[in-house]
């Protein structure tokens, strides 16, 4: 019996990446790294209650640049899941699904991402 030829279905190998794909993946690599990271604040806390020695360990371990490189990254996630968020539930009203608003959101949720992370880590170095 002879299969007949059906074209392939679209895969990563032919698949161009678009803003709208690429915004997709991120949004649910963000959230799974802030769930994640969600152990690191259970730590975190643990360290509180657990005295004064583990919170200082804990701290100097956030104070040392793996640890700044965490914060810095837990921060930019954080933000950009909650622009994107805000942008999919105003599709979810049918708001901004013609593709031209479409890239003009995806494009103004990277631009609000980096502006509320580069405030927050501003201000977090004044008030240091």
């Amino acid at each position: 019996m002879i299969k007949p030829i059906r074209p392939l279905s679209p895969h990563l190998q032919i698949y161009k990446p678009q803003l709208t794909s690429s915004m997709s993946i991120f949004h649910r690599l963000s959230g799974v790294f802030l769930s994640l990271s969600t152990l690191v604040l259970v730590c975190w806390l643990m360290a509180v209650v657990a005295g004064e020695p583990a919170y200082q360990q804990v701290q100097n371990l956030f104070n040392s640049w793996l640890g700044l490189v965490f914060l810095f990254s837990w921060s930019l996630a954080l933000f950009y899941h909650l622009c994107n968020g805000i942008r999919h539930l105003s599709w979810d009203v049918s708001l901004g699904m013609n593709i031209k608003t479409v890239y003009m959101t995806g494009g103004l949720v990277w631009v609000a991402t980096l502006l509320l992370t580069g405030l927050t880590w501003l201000l977090a170095m004044m008030m240091k």
